[in-house]
């Protein structure tokens, strides 16, 4: 599974040196950390409205989309879905209340 998430990264990472005219990624990159920020929050809330829907292949394409622009992001800030998937196995086995204790916040 990890494997298409390694794909899409080293993907968006090409994307990088791209034409802003070649791609719609290179385009968001053009565009900057605002441009990718608001489609993030457009695709939360585009996920938010089909779980509310309660139709699972709406809420599978939705959450495409949002993992999509997040990873667009990760790269975009030179991190990538190891970072991540690192982050939710360093938490695994804690419970909520302990991991965000471990926070301070």
């Amino acid at each position: 599974m990890s494997d298409v998430l390694e794909q899409l990264a080293q993907v968006l990472e090409e994307r990088k040196q791209a034409e802003p005219d070649s791609s719609y990624v290179a385009k968001l990159y053009a565009k900057g950390l605002d441009s990718i920020l608001k489609k993030i929050g457009e695709e939360a809330t585009e996920t938010v409205m089909a779980a509310k829907d309660g139709v699972p292949e709406k809420i599978i394409y939705e959450t495409a989309d949002l993992w999509f622009h997040t990873m667009v992001l990760l790269a975009q800030q030179g991190l990538g879905p190891n970072d991540v998937l690192q982050e939710l196995e360093r938490r695994f086995g804690l419970s909520g209340l302990e991991e965000k204790a471990s926070r301070g916040k």
